[in-house]
């Protein structure tokens, strides 16, 4: 007899006690709070024929978005080939190949093809809109889930994640105004859903709420799992408030305390996105920079995604590691021969950024800014959110200023003004505009 999902879909090789675990390992992923890793590895000790819990836990290696995760997954492949017995299991198991694979963009359709036969497939949902995320395609990251609401009501279980997912992709396509209600409708159901959470700080973020950014997030700190893939994370959106409001010692003191890295890429990302921050108002962050370089190291060659690349680059200019620096431009430039949906990546925005932030590390800021200035507009390219490539305008403004550039800085600063209001860094880099002015 074939047993269900909470949601009615036909799973193969369990029993109920084994669909109760993935159904906890499955919650846990989509709301990034707890480590979803436990469960599903009970599910497959009852029932090691269980195809959607050996299914899960190869998505949740390529969550990480690191090569070692791929080639985890990868290996699980044979496995997964066996243990599948429907059609729509076994079209996860060719999502997972072409994903370990680095074809981002075939992976992300084939998810698309198990949504329009079973839209209430949460995981399927969840990891095409990761994929969208990673891959900077914000139309899909809203219209994935818009596809599939249709089959979903109150009374389905998840059905607060497809609101959490629906909530950040309409902020990423600038409908704030739905996206924070969905956002709110999602907690409401479920006051664990991190994604939701992190969805309406990203509403606050882009329109300058700063003190109502600080509170929601402190407000909702005692909901984030310390063991969850979300929680480093949302610390650094803390972070991102509190230096919005010229707290830079407070950030400072939150790195250390909450986003100082594992060495999880996903942290990673995170600790070098805040310190570079803090580097670019020329604050010390120390031997920081060290510590984070070495924990970077050991990806230099990897050449898996444009955006981690980026980010390490950001650690070993920090930290003057100028041989690590020039290894991860090969390293890029390599990949430029390599098929797979990182080369545009890389190509298009990943390698002409890494340049520009190894450029203003040597303290040649015409040269970053010659890289960056055409960069802004095909930035999401490479993934993430507005949130986290607002990296590349914070890098811009910086090294206009440092370049004496008071005509760019000028618009650059109205540009930021009229988009989020008023920010002391604001307020700052239209004095020494004026000034720069003033003294030519």
């Amino acid at each position: 007899m074939m047993r269900t999902d909470d949601r009615g879909l036909c799973v193969s090789g369990a029993d109920r006690p084994a669909v109760e675990q993935f159904e906890t390992a499955l919650s846990r992923l989509l709301c990034g709070n707890g480590d979803p890793e436990p469960a599903c590895a009970a599910a497959l000790a009852r029932c090691p024929e269980f195809a959607m819990a050996r299914t899960l836990a190869a998505y949740v290696q390529l969550c990480g978005s690191a090569a070692a995760g791929a080639a985890r997954a990868a290996a699980m492949l044979p496995e997964l080939r066996q243990a599948a017995r429907t059609d729509r299991e076994r079209q996860h198991v060719e999502v997972i190949a072409a994903y370990s694979a680095g074809d981002f963009d075939d992976a992300a359709e084939r998810l698309d093809d198990i949504l329009l036969e079973h839209p209430r497939d949460l995981l399927a949902l969840h990891q095409g809109h990761l994929l969208d995320f990673y891959r900077g395609d914000q139309r899909n990251l809203r219209d994935r889930v818009a596809r599939v609401r249709h089959a979903w009501s109150p009374a389905l279980p998840g059905h607060h994640s497809v609101l959490a997912m629906h909530a950040f992709g309409l902020e990423e396509c600038g409908d704030y105004g739905q996206a924070e209600d969905l956002g709110r409708e999602a907690l409401a159901i479920e006051p664990g859903d991190t994604w939701a959470h992190h969805a309406v700080a990203h509403v606050m973020e882009m329109q300058g709420r700063r003190r109502e950014g600080i509170q929601w997030m402190r407000d909702r700190e005692p909901q984030w799992a310390p063991d969850g893939g979300s929680a480093v994370h949302n610390w650094w959106h803390l972070a991102l408030f509190l230096l919005d409001g010229d707290r830079s010692d407070e950030a400072l003191a939150l790195y250390d305390r909450r986003v100082a890295p594992g060495a999880g890429v996903l942290d990673l990302v995170d600790a070098s996105a805040l310190l570079w921050r803090l580097a670019l108002r020329e604050i010390d962050c120390g031997d920081r920079w060290k510590l984070l370089a070495q924990l970077w190291a050991p990806f230099v060659c990897d050449g898996w995604y444009a955006f981690n690349d980026v980010h390490a680059m950001m650690a070993f200019v920090g930290a003057g590691r100028w041989e690590l620096a020039e290894q991860l431009l090969a390293t890029m430039r390599h990949r430029l021969g390599r098929p797979g949906g990182n080369r545009a990546m890389t190509e298009e925005v990943g390698l002409p950024l890494a340049r520009a932030l190894a450029d203003f590390g040597r303290r040649d800021f015409g040269a970053a800014i010659a890289l960056l200035r055409p960069l802004r507009s095909r930035a999401q390219r490479f993934g993430g959110s507005h949130a986290q490539r607002d990296l590349v305008d914070l890098t811009l403004l910086e090294a206009a200023r440092r370049d004496g550039q008071a005509s760019l800085l000028r618009a650059l600063a109205h540009e930021r003004l009229a988009a989020r209001g008023e920010s002391p860094l604001v307020r700052r880099y239209l004095e020494r505009a004026a000034d720069l002015r003033g003294a030519a």
